[in-house]
């Protein structure tokens, strides 16, 4: 497949490949380059639902964001296709990958690298201004916001459900308007006004300190490439900060520590970076602290579609209905989420 591509020559060889149980990727160097190759099945990435990402990574490029390039093959594409595979090659990233062994969902404890990365994400919204492409082709794998932004969730479900079928599949089965009804809580029509009031903007939506590349010089960090966008979509600003702080500030494998699975300085310091750069009020930051609580929403159903209609497993997607989409929410009710939802709106 690299034989395509005439920045690269045979032949090639894998330098390491992701242990991430949703990826196939790789380093790879042929001849004197090396780049990032990372192949998904067409039931998960079309040739044209993955270039949805390289355009949204081009205009990035484009305005100044450090994020790695997309190569294009003798065809001029930046996808290749081969059988039931869509394949596509970035340039190696810049920086160090210091977070590459980091098990997803696991905490950020630096809180420099945290400040670091909530500069990051204000560079990269600046950089995103001005974008407007369409919403997604697909759900699959991908994070979007229209079900939390509807004052009804479980009626925006139904008008969606027609064209997921393998999703509706699965929900025959579940009380998914009763429970979309519990996750969304009895505030979520004042919450979702204020939500769908936000400007759209593009946005990466995995924002964990792993989808990140660094320059460390003695106790300062930056980061100088961003990578992974495949959960891209168009959403909100707010929406992008409410899943890094998900991402990086919560031991979401060890809620059993009780307290000490919160990292309330973690949550603070991504906020106190990104409004380094980009000013939120007081109101945005409260607004910040009422949407945690459901953002994972789309993204959990996303993963059932997933592992029910593509992979095929019942018990994985009911661990992302039960566990993903309810027990999150479920959390956010506790006492120690609770702590770092004050924390947050003390911070407005």
């Amino acid at each position: 497949m690299l034989g395509a591509y005439p920045q690269l020559a045979a032949p090639s060889v894998v330098l390491w490949h992701s242990p991430r149980p949703l990826s196939a990727a790789a380093l790879v160097r042929s001849g004197e380059c090396e780049v990032f190759v990372k192949r998904h099945h067409a039931r998960v990435r079309t040739p044209a639902t993955l270039r949805e990402e390289h355009r949204f990574i081009e205009h990035l490029r484009a305005h100044g964001a450090p994020v790695p390039e997309v190569l294009r093959h003798v065809g001029g594409d930046t996808v290749a296709a081969e059988g039931a595979w869509t394949y596509e090659v970035h340039a190696r990233a810049e920086g160090v990958d210091l977070y590459r062994d980091a098990v997803s969902w696991s905490p950020l404890l630096d809180l420099a690298h945290a400040r670091a990365a909530g500069d990051a994400l204000a560079r990269l919204h600046d950089a995103a201004e001005g974008y407007a492409a369409p919403q997604r082709g697909t759900h699959i794998l991908v994070t979007r916001s229209e079900l939390i932004e509807a004052a009804d969730p479980a009626a925006a479900l139904a008008i969606q459900l027609p064209e997921r079928p393998g999703l509706a599949d699965y929900l025959r089965d579940r009380d998914w308007r009763g429970d979309l009804g519990r996750v969304a809580g009895p505030a979520h029509a004042a919450v979702a006004a204020r939500l769908a009031a936000q400007p759209r903007l593009w946005t990466h939506n995995d924002w964990h300190v792993s989808n990140l590349c660094w320059r460390v010089e003695g106790g300062r960090a930056e980061v100088v490439a961003m990578l992974d966008f495949g959960l891209a979509s168009p959403s909100f600003a707010l929406f992008d900060l409410a899943t890094a702080i998900e991402r990086n500030a919560v031991a979401w494998l060890a809620l059993e520590q009780g307290d000490g699975a919160v990292h309330v300085d973690t949550a603070l310091a991504l906020i106190e970076g990104y409004r380094r750069r980009r000013a939120l009020s007081a109101a945005q930051v409260r607004l910040l602290a009422d949407l945690l609580r459901v953002a994972h929403v789309d993204f959990a159903l996303s993963e059932v579609e997933y592992f029910h209609a593509v992979t095929g497993s019942r018990a994985h997607a009911d661990v992302a209905y039960d566990t993903f989409l309810l027990g999150h929410a479920a959390w956010f009710d506790g006492a120690p989420a609770q702590a770092l939802l004050r924390a947050i709106r003390a911070a407005a």
